[in-house]
């Protein structure tokens, strides 16, 4: 029902995110769009498989959308303590092709469906009510292409490929359980740990790299 679609390194700015995704990896990751709906813009790369890293950022010079922003990107505190904690690969985004069956019975955890571009929708993507990241991070962003698969050839490919993306957190057998009852394929191995934290292992042109 679920499979992987993207990481997201969630950055209080677009040029530390970029700075950082460029130490881990050492690859320079070119700019992708900016989301005039939403208020924020990304770099985005691929990673194979139909998979891609999301570099994204509130757009200073974005104007805010009539409901909270995707990735806890309202909450600018959060974000700065989050990364200055070095929680900056922060979250994932799962695609399906049922959101309203996904979404069904778990608006508390995942979020509603809002319809996105506002003007001409042509996917739809789920926002828990006050912004926050789905879970406190642990459980997906949930994308809805509507039958139409992201395209690879507008995400630049500099030889990046993931080989493993797992999860430190607190209660790993809730969250292995979350995932299983959501059907995820693909999803990140979970393991106990202090406080949620992500790890991505990715192959590069340079080796094995590791992105936090």
């Amino acid at each position: 029902m679920l499979k992987l679609d993207h990481l997201t390194v969630i950055a209080p700015s677009l040029a530390e995110g970029v700075l950082h995704v460029s130490t881990c990896l050492d690859l320079d990751v070119p700019f992708g769009q900016r989301h005039i709906y939403m208020g924020t813009h990304n770099h985005l790369l691929q990673l194979g498989d139909a998979t891609y890293l999301e570099i994204v950022a509130l757009d200073p010079e974005g104007s805010p959308p009539p409901f909270s922003r995707w990735f806890g990107l309202d909450d600018q505190k959060k974000v700065r303590a989050d990364w200055d904690e070095g929680r900056r690969l922060r979250g994932w985004v799962a695609g399906t092709d049922m959101i309203d069956v996904v979404l069904e019975g778990r608006p508390s955890i995942l979020g509603r469906k809002v319809a996105l571009p506002v003007v001409d929708p042509s996917f739809d993507f789920a926002i828990p009510v006050d912004g926050s990241l789905p879970l406190g991070g642990a459980a997906p962003s949930i994308i809805d292409r509507r039958g139409r698969p992201r395209s690879m050839a507008s995400i630049p490919d500099l030889g990046a490929r993931l080989r493993s993306f797992s999860l430190e957190h607190p209660e790993p057998a809730a969250i292995v359980a979350l995932y299983d009852d959501l059907g995820i394929d693909r999803p990140p191995t979970v393991t106990r740990g202090a406080a949620l934290h992500y790890r991505a292992l990715i192959e590069t042109p340079a080796g094995l790299k590791e992105l936090m």
